[in-house]
């Protein structure tokens, strides 16, 4: 009795607290909710609705052919007075950036210079057309030069080219073969990146590069820097080294330079660290001073130059052993068809440069737009970068990107639209056709000279550790070992466990949710975590449990044991221990039948008439026991009558979770405990609905819009019948 008066204390107490915020409406029910709302059955759309969708019309063709060719919509709303003197002054201070990175990115995929400048000549100006971002400057970029490097060094190395020196024992490599070797496995590469890109881009997979979070992008460029540093400082100490490919091959390189330090062409040195110095010092005067420039000073065109005229001048390659260039030939060429036969051997490292071009791609682009106020469609973004490589690869061009040093120059000129990049790239062209030839007695040097001050950029992410170890270690471990996987395993190789492994951080955050139990703030319908809140109060009798993530195959068994844990009882213990009661109650009901049973015999024996055992039979009828609660088998009872699921984080459910929630209404309606789900999602709802996990012992009736109205509802419901109580206890 007198626990019976503590929970009817305890019930009038939780029905005051929900029932003192109730709102001013009627408590209802998913069941309640799907009637009074009148909630629509999902239908499957018909193939006559579908092929109505599809039908070709002329504004259906209008509207595809602006989507897949933009300009054709900003084009004639061009405002020519405001914006075309700004794009021709950032077109032609991009152009000038373009010259000098395109040799020297090209020296960095292992690919003659011209070839840099064809990469940023077609793809720029084809950017005009596919394009949505006004202020990124396509074109070669570090990265994605130093992954096709590792692709040319692996498949076509310099090694297959020896030749024999006039009939003597001396070999030396055939540049020219060797050159137009990898030249037509680049360009099949490139088609292959466009291929890739341009079918994602329709199948509309442009959220593909969400895999990519920040943190992998960031610390997989800034390994890539790592590998463009090491791959040219044998341009800086001008040494012939072997090529390495494969597995720890940036480790092996930079172990064979240190050996061959001895061999250190002096002149090359001094050359390249003249060059760095004044680029850097320039550059930097170039950043401080960048609101009182019209436009940032060329340092890297000025370099070029004239190391090429004292280059040509004195004569440094033949009086001092500095490499250069060699021959650029002038003019356009035309398009030649890639050899498909290397299709099968490129097309991982396809697919991985198609993915992080894309990812630089988007990520500038979508800076830059929301700071000027305009939109980039990213999957029109992918199909314009697949064009770009698609058709560029039949032209000797390499994979192309986004430069984030050009496309800032693009933006601070006063570049304001996709014109800048035409006027660039008409810069390149006249380049090529006319002074390209000029630039054959350039050091090679100079060029790596500009790659690494370039790095500088990339070099800064690894501030990203600081920052990360205090807002986020998870973000942390995938940028350490997206930049460790890439440095030991290449570039290839390291992406993909890269991305494996931020997928396992998804999978492993999933699996070790925030496990919470609620209470309510008093005097509101808010109910938060009582570990987390003071002022938040347990509802007497009810526990309110919350997980912050999903259910699915591989969290839903930790869920249960977190909720079981969380309610503060031993839920199988106290079943195990149910069960073994009844089976007890179970013998001793035998064991009485049975002596019931001699019984009436003897006294039939002894009285030779039924009146006795009518009478005994009688009176067994009006004993018959209850179904056996707790109480009566005298086992300890849980301090709570209901629990409440809060499933509003829960999105979706598979036929694991839901079996296993079926399980967690059976196993707490053993210990006589109630269920409720709150905040059930309608998509989890309809979930459940196809997986028949409604009954006749699981109803919508257990499921409320929110926590407060499953609160308000077991509250009231008890408050209104404490017998139901006191005879459940």
């Amino acid at each position: 009795m007198e626990r019976a008066g503590t929970w009817e204390g305890q019930v009038a107490m939780a029905a005051e607290m929900a029932l003192s915020h109730r709102a001013p409406r009627e408590v209802l029910s998913e069941a309640d909710l799907e009637e009074v709302a009148q909630r629509k059955l999902p239908t499957k759309p018909s193939l006559r609705s579908y092929l109505r969708k599809i039908r070709c019309s002329a504004s259906t063709a209008k509207s595809l052919l602006f989507q897949f060719l933009p300009f054709l919509h900003w084009l004639p709303r061009y405002p020519v007075k405001e914006w075309l003197l700004g794009d021709i002054t950032s077109g032609f201070s991009v152009g000038i950036m373009h010259l000098p990175q395109g040799l020297a990115y090209a020296l960095l995929a292992g690919l003659p210079p011209v070839t840099g400048l064809y990469s940023s000549f077609y793809p720029v100006f084809l950017y005009f057309f596919f394009g949505t971002s006004r202020h990124n400057s396509v074109g070669p970029f570090a990265v994605i030069s130093v992954m096709i490097g590792s692709v040319t060094e692996s498949l076509v190395p310099s090694e297959n080219f020896l030749e024999f020196i006039n009939g003597t024992n001396v070999t030396m490599v055939n540049e020219e073969r060797r050159d137009a070797a990898r030249v037509e496995l680049v360009a099949t590469i490139t088609v292959l990146t466009g291929i890739f890109q341009v079918a994602l881009g329709l199948l509309q997979f442009g959220f593909v590069v969400t895999y990519l979070s920040d943190p992998l992008v960031r610390g997989y460029t800034t390994a890539a820097s790592v590998h463009v540093l090491v791959s040219q400082l044998k341009n800086v100490f001008g040494v012939s080294l072997g090529e390495h490919s494969g597995p720890l091959s940036m480790f092996m390189t930079f172990i064979e330079i240190c050996q061959k330090l001895p061999e250190t062409n002096v002149g090359t040195l001094v050359t390249a660290i003249i060059a760095m110095v004044a680029i850097f010092i320039v550059k930097e005067l170039n950043h401080k001073f960048a609101a009182k420039l019209p436009m940032p000073i060329p340092i890297e065109l000025i370099t070029i130059i004239i190391s090429t005229g004292i280059s040509y001048g004195v004569n440094l390659n033949a009086k001092f052993g500095i490499s250069v260039v060699g021959n650029i030939p002038s003019g356009l060429k035309p398009p030649v068809v890639p050899n498909f036969s290397y299709f099968g051997q490129v097309v991982g490292n396809a697919f991985a440069i198609a993915v992080v071009g894309y990812a630089i791609c988007i990520s500038l682009g979508k800076i830059f737009a929301l700071k000027h106020g305009y939109k980039v469609d990213s999957n029109q973004e992918l199909i314009a970068l697949g064009f770009c490589n698609f058709l560029g690869g039949f032209f000797q061009c390499f994979a192309i990107s986004c430069s984030m040093s050009r496309s800032l120059v693009q933006e601070s000129t006063g570049g304001n639209s996709q014109v800048a990049g035409v006027i660039a790239s008409l810069v390149i062209l006249v380049t090529i056709v006319k002074i390209g030839e000029l630039f054959r007695d350039l050091p090679k040097a100079i060029l790596a000279a500009i790659i690494i001050i370039n790095l500088k950029g990339m070099f800064k992410q690894f501030k990203d550790l600081h920052t990360l170890w205090k807002s986020n270690q998870v973000d942390l471990m995938v940028w350490i070992v997206t930049f460790v996987a890439t440095l030991l395993l290449n570039l290839d190789i390291g992406l993909g466990v890269s991305v494996a492994f931020g997928l396992l951080t998804i999978i492993f955050r999933t699996q070790l949710p925030h496990y919470s139990i609620l209470g309510r703030i008093s005097d509101t319908d808010i109910y938060r975590d009582v570990a987390e809140y003071q002022m938040a109060q347990e509802v007497p009798g009810v526990k309110i449990f919350r997980s912050s993530s999903t259910l699915y195959f591989a969290n839903v068994e930790l869920y249960a044991e977190a909720l079981k844990k969380k309610s503060g009882i031993n839920v199988d213990r106290l079943i195990e221990k149910k069960k073994k009661a009844l089976k007890k109650l179970k013998k001793q009901q035998k064991k009485a039948e049975k002596e019931k049973a001699k019984r009436e015999k003897d006294a039939e024996d002894r009285l030779n008439g039924p009146g006795v055992a009518v009478i005994e039979l009688s009176g067994a009828e009006d004993n018959v026991p209850h179904k056996p609660t707790l109480c009566s088998l005298g086992l300890p009872q849980p301090s709570f009558h209901a629990v409440i699921l809060d499933f509003s984080p829960v999105s979706f459910m598979d036929t694991v979770s839901i079996k296993i929630l079926k399980n967690i209404f059976r196993d707490f309606h053993e210990i006589e405990v109630d269920v409720f789900i709150a905040g059930c999602p309608v998509p989890v709802l309809a979930q459940l609905e196809r997986s028949n996990f409604f009954s006749s012992a699981i109803t919508k009736h257990s499921f409320f819009p929110s926590v407060h109205d499953a609160v308000v509802h077991i509250c009231a419901e008890r408050h209104q019948a404490p017998v139901d109580l006191s005879t459940r206890m």
